[in-house]
């Protein structure tokens, strides 16, 4: 849970950041990193088990 506060912290930040000084081309820049790094962490725990399918 700790994780997800600073997370939500952060992105607060980054879109007061954006907000303050009109740069909105960073938000999606976040939100497709954030993307990805979903897909990554899934893929990892998700391995184990398509490994043994095959």
């Amino acid at each position: 849970m700790r994780f997800l506060k600073h997370l939500g912290r952060l992105l607060g930040e980054l879109f007061g950041l954006a907000k303050r000084h009109k740069i909105w081309w960073i938000i999606p820049l976040v939100v497709l990193l954030l993307l990805v790094a979903l897909v990554i962490v899934v893929s990892q725990s998700s391995a184990p088990f398509i490994y043994t399918i095959f």
